[in-house]
């Protein structure tokens, strides 16, 4: 593992787009896993300047972790209304470079046969190579995409529940201002599973701000848990990076810091 501290979100976000800049630029064909919220916009803002200045997606294939239950992309529809991890993505990142619509993989919230749906996607994964690079961020309570505490670290693509500290989140940054009651905002989700999410090559996981600290430092440094399902990372076999800003970094202990840090 390497810990990368940058000084604010802006040098975070610069520093992972260029390794995954990197990535492209020595793999043209690689497989990205990405990642929704509002933590790695500042690294698709980023990746967006790059493409302008000749980074080319053309041959790139993308994996999006997750996707609410019930919600699928309609781009007739305002942002406002569409709250689905599909038009985030379109809108902050695939709608600004060239990558092909067919190499986009974005888990389908309104499949008719969910589960089975989530075994296509394992699938899918499997057949372009598996994930070259995972990009991750942290919740709340620890848990990377839609594994919410209790689940397994073996775990596989699936419908998952969401849990309350989750459905609090969510309405409060994106549905109450909507106008959308809770009991109309989705509770479920498709999301990748940390057994999924582990067999990736490698993964980059990014965190910033205060509010960050306490659970990036149980992540990296405390147990292996599945209360704190971004724990995992410290079973990683590949190459996982995590880049800090300074706010989100200070409660990791300096015996850490002197081993890992960059």
């Amino acid at each position: 593992m390497k810990v990368i501290i940058a000084e604010n979100y802006r040098e975070m976000s610069m520093r992972a787009a260029r390794i995954m800049a990197d990535l492209i630029e020595k793999k043209p064909d690689c497989v990205l896993g990405l990642a929704t919220g509002a933590t790695p916009i500042g690294t698709y803002k980023e990746l967006i300047r790059l493409h302008r200045e000749g980074l080319d997606f053309s041959r790139i294939k993308t994996f999006n972790l997750d996707e609410y239950l019930g919600i699928g992309l309609d781009l007739s529809k305002p942002y406002s209304e569409d709250q689905s991890y599909a038009r985030f993505m379109y809108e902050e990142f695939f709608s600004h470079i060239n990558i092909r619509d067919e190499n986009i993989h974005i888990p389908d919230g309104l499949a008719k046969d969910p589960e089975s749906f989530c075994s296509w996607y394992e699938e899918e994964i499997k057949k372009a190579g598996g994930i070259d690079l995972q990009l991750l961020g942290i919740g709340g309570d620890g848990h990377w995409a839609f594994n919410e505490p209790g689940s397994s670290l073996s775990s596989r693509t699936r419908v998952q529940a969401l849990d309350k500290k989750t459905l609090d989140d969510n309405y409060e940054a994106f549905y109450k201002k909507s106008g959308i009651s809770r009991k109309d905002m989705p509770h479920y989700a498709i999301t990748m599973g940390i057994g999924t999410i582990l067999e990736a090559k490698s993964v980059m996981m990014l965190a910033h701000g205060s509010k960050k600290a306490e659970i990036v430092a149980k992540a990296l440094e405390g147990p292996v848990t599945e209360e704190v399902t971004a724990s995992a990372i410290q079973l990683f076999k590949g190459d996982a990076t995590v880049i800090l800003d300074r706010e989100a970094s200070a409660m990791l202990s300096k015996d850490f810091l002197s081993m890992y840090g960059e």
